[in-house]
């Protein structure tokens, strides 16, 4: 896609955690998302589970209006932890089908606050935004700080020279769900250098 250019925002993929331990902080920051999504008339495409912030989320986002896509691997909607707040649930055969269908049904990425399976989520999207082999926008929800050391490794990534300057270009930061927003309501989609070794 052309620098400049933008494709409409209809599907929204959130990763964040599965965990019940999560600060309320956190609790009320997924369910705020979720309500931003259902209010502006758009698709969540999330995990598929009914744990933790994916639970929150989810249910914010059915009970505001939204079509809730889950996508969950089959071994844990076996474990009975299956969305139940899903206008549809996907069944994948493992984690890396799961990641592969929510990618291919999304328009935009939103990063709330999660564990190793978030930040294996961010780090493949990311990936693949630098690679060329997508141009959607990724957004990190910051909230109460939470990705304040990951990006101080990032940069430290940058100035040691193991990364480019140009990283940072690949996803945006925002402090609430309405920053989230104003960032994809104004979404560039930047230029990715042929050469990216």
């Amino acid at each position: 896609m052309p620098e400049g250019t933008t494709s409409p925002i209809r599907s929204i993929a959130v990763f964040c955690a599965s965990s019940h331990r999560c600060p309320p902080a956190l609790f009320d920051a997924a369910r705020t998302m979720g309500e931003a999504i259902g209010q502006r008339g758009l698709q969540l495409v999330y995990g598929g589970t009914n744990v933790g912030l994916m639970k929150e989320l989810a249910d914010a986002a059915h009970a505001a209006g939204a079509r809730v896509v889950g996508v969950i691997p089959r071994f844990m909607q076996e474990k009975g932890i299956a969305g139940l707040s899903c206008h549809e649930l996907l069944l994948a055969e493992d984690m890396r089908q799961r990641k592969s269908r929510m990618e291919e049904l999304a328009d935009a990425f939103v990063v709330l606050p999660g564990g190793i399976g978030t930040l294996e989520e961010f780090f493949e999207i990311l990936t693949l935004k630098q690679l060329g082999l997508h141009n959607k926008p990724i957004v990190l929800l910051n909230t109460a700080g939470y990705w304040q050391p990951m990006l101080a490794m990032l940069r430290a990534m940058i100035d040691m020279g193991v990364a480019k300057e140009s990283l940072t270009d690949l996803y945006a930061i925002a402090e609430s769900a309405e920053e989230v927003f104003a960032l994809l309501e104004g979404y560039h989609a930047p230029t990715i250098p042929s050469k990216w070794a």
